[in-house]
């Protein structure tokens, strides 16, 4: 009975808390006097759009997307009580920022929210969201290619058409369907204070919030304080003519209308092969530059040389290794929003010379954290322009024990939508709550969303201290029956047991399969134990038993 009650009574608070918020909230959005929506009739709102937010064009799916994550009159608190001091107040608005300030308001807490750019962050707005949107469409488009050439399937189609304009409306349409979840009311009408504006510390217990609109700062104090900022597309020094040329990145490929005839690709990595078969897939003659001799030199040793050779055989990607860009000339810029530019690029590949020209230049080297113009000086937290913020094992500043971290702005950590995620929740309870969640007790997989899909978690460097398992999807009997055999499993263990320590999958739909193995690996759940676990007849995910089955099997006792 006292346990209901108390149950009961943290449900009224946290309701009669969220009531009272989303009463005041209310009374301020009724008192803005120039609560407007954007407009793509509008010639500034479409400069503003454009120049500042980097959308374009400001059609209506963008115009709802921006009215959730970025309104044009964002009523800022302003009639706060001045002794008004935050539990926690979060800079920044991409996962970090969203799940840790709406967590310590759904918890009791007074939270507040800063937004500079756009809610939602790089995974809504230019990542993770409109890529997997491309990504489906151009699944389908090789599964009606797939249907052209291997005439067994009986479906019989003509030719294929694809409409560049059409894909990229669904994405925007698609994308400003989800935007809400991330907009600022909804953090309100959960009970968060969402500021609109740039952030930065004034001392190591206050804030000021400069709002875009040109508004006088306000001033926020908190107990505690979360820098969730994210990071940025790294664009590399000393190539000539790049500063100034038309090229593309993350942040601005989801705008473009017009399918380019060519695109050249800088850098290898997920960003960089996910787009490569997705333009390829379009239709553009797409070019990656690897640095190096092999994609994924750091992971497991078959994996790179096995990715490229399905991408080059799927959609005729052409990989230049030991590549670099030595010089860049603009041929000519892109008028408007409905023309392409076009480049002239000059590189050395592993000490041969060569010539290409594109209409679009993906820089995809790398990402580099938000850490400027926060003033972390004045707060007393320590960071590195190029790593990040410094923390502890509890995601707290080394140098500020008020102030914590969380995601892509932050030192050593994984650079993953969900790892910011997670890592919101580990710092509102190690802040709020005195938890001792340590950011090493942290098991992250990460996927590259190709066809097949690369996942993996886990230390995957081998050795003679490992034991490796594998198992080819050639033998697995649903990707026999889909057609889909490319790819495998490969399950790495201390050495004489079956303790897991890493996994490799490329499959279908790797980046469902890998969570059993994060799972096992998260639990102590041994290899053995995976190979005993029952599996679904006939599904993809056996093949991963068949890893445990090796083990099992490696110890049976035989008939003499």
């Amino acid at each position: 009975v006292l346990i209901n009650m108390k149950i009961w009574l943290v449900a009224y608070l946290q309701l009669h808390h969220r009531s009272l918020h989303t009463s005041a909230f209310t009374t301020r959005l009724n008192m803005a006097t120039a609560q407007e929506s954007w407009s793509g009739l509008n010639p500034e709102d479409k400069k503003d759009a454009k120049e500042r937010l980097k959308i374009w064009p400001l059609d209506k799916d963008n115009v709802k997307l921006l009215d959730e994550v970025h309104p044009k009159s964002w009523p800022n608190r302003k009639d706060a009580d001045p002794s008004l001091v935050y539990d926690l107040i979060a800079i920044g608005a991409g996962a970090g920022g969203l799940v840790s300030s709406r967590q310590v308001a759904r918890r009791g807490g007074k939270s507040a929210m800063i937004s500079a750019h756009l809610a939602g962050g790089d995974c809504l707005n230019v990542g993770c969201v409109p890529s997997k949107a491309l990504i489906r469409c151009a699944r389908m488009v090789r599964e009606v290619r797939k249907a052209q050439t291997q005439p067994e399937f009986g479906v019989r189609v003509g030719d294929v058409e694809v409409d560049f304009a059409a894909i990229m409306k669904r994405m925007r349409n698609l994308r400003a369907e989800i935007a809400p979840i991330d907009g600022h009311e909804r953090g309100e009408t959960i009970g968060s204070d969402v500021y609109q504006g740039y952030g930065r510390f004034v001392d190591e217990n206050t804030v000021e919030v400069t709002p875009p609109s040109g508004e006088e700062p306000i001033q926020l104090k908190f107990k505690k304080a979360a820098i969730c900022t994210g990071g940025r597309a790294t664009i590399p020094k000393g190539i000539p003519g790049l500063e100034n040329a038309p090229y593309t990145t993350n942040e601005t490929l989801f705008n473009l209308t017009h399918l380019p005839p060519r695109m050249v690709i800088l850098g290898s990595g997920v960003v960089a092969l996910e787009m490569a078969q997705v333009f390829a897939t379009f239709g553009s003659k797409v070019t990656v530059l690897v640095r190096s001799n092999s994609l994924f030199p750091k992971g497991d040793v078959e994996a790179g040389p096995y990715l490229q050779k399905t991408l080059e055989e799927s959609c005729n990607i052409e990989f230049l290794k030991m590549a670099k860009i030595t010089n860049v000339e603009t041929l000519s810029e892109s008028e408007d929003e409905e023309d392409l530019p076009l480049m002239r690029l000059s590189i050395d590949s592993d000490g041969n010379d060569v010539t290409l020209d594109a209409e679009c230049l993906l820089v995809a080297t790398g990402r580099a954290p938000n850490v400027e113009n926060l003033n972390l000086e004045a707060a007393g937290v320590e960071y590195d322009a190029k790593r990040g913020i410094l923390v502890d094992d509890n995601a707290r500043s080394i140098s500020n024990p008020n102030v914590f971290s969380v995601g892509d702005c932050t030192a050593d950590v994984p650079r993953l939508t969900h790892m910011s995620g997670e890592m919101a929740k580990v710092v509102v309870n190690n802040a709020l709550f005195d938890d001792d969640w340590k950011l090493s007790s942290l098991v992250v997989p990460a996927c590259m969303y190709t066809e097949p899909e690369f996942a993996s978690v886990g230390d995957l460097s081998g050795g003679d201290d490992v034991d490796i398992y594998s198992a080819s999807l050639e033998h697995n009997d649903r990707a026999i029956l889909d057609g889909d055999k490319e790819g495998y499993v490969k399950i790495f263990c201390k050495k004489g047991t079956g303790t897991i320590i890493g996994c490799t999958i490329i499959a279908g739909r790797a980046g469902e399969l890998i969570n059993e193995v994060t799972l096992a690996m998260k639990h102590g759940i041994s290899l053995d134990g995976i190979g005993r676990n029952i599996h679904c007849y006939p599904t993809t995910g056996e093949s991963i038993m068949g890893c445990g089955l090796q083990i099992i099997n490696s110890k049976w006792k035989l008939l003499k």
